[in-house]
């Protein structure tokens, strides 16, 4: 049984690390932040910031702070330069959801989910700079 173990250990540190951040429970919808991050897949670290900086959306926010905080973990953590890094991963999955009940006629109700999403950014250098 240790033998499997072992293996394992050697196979997890064997895969490439890379610097990543994720954001979980933010609330606001995962269909709102989907094609922020589609804007910024595969493009570098700086210009990924210059372009969530200009946007005015709520979304565009959350995945500027998640960002900005895999590029420190790249910097200060792994020794890389911001200058070589680029946005290999971008990606919203849902969390859970809040359900609130909104009064309707006859003493019914309506149920109203409040959405929550996790952002996860993963960055790698950029090969042969």
């Amino acid at each position: 049984m240790a033998t499997r173990i072992r293996q394992k250990a050697e196979k997890r540190n064997a895969q490439p690390k890379f610097a990543h951040a994720q954001a979980k429970y933010v609330r606001i919808s995962p269909s709102k932040i989907t094609y922020i991050l589609d804007l910024i897949r595969g493009k570098r670290a700086t210009q990924a910031v210059a372009i969530l900086e200009n946007m005015p959306d709520k979304g565009a926010f959350e995945s500027l702070k998640v960002l900005k905080s895999a590029i420190a973990n790249a910097e200060n953590n792994m020794g890389k330069a911001v200058d070589t890094l680029f946005v290999k991963e971008a990606y919203v999955t849902s969390g859970p959801q809040f359900k609130r009940m909104s009064a309707r006629a006859k003493g019914s109700g309506n149920v109203i989910l409040k959405k929550t999403s996790h952002i996860t950014i993963v960055l790698d250098e950029v090969v042969g700079g």
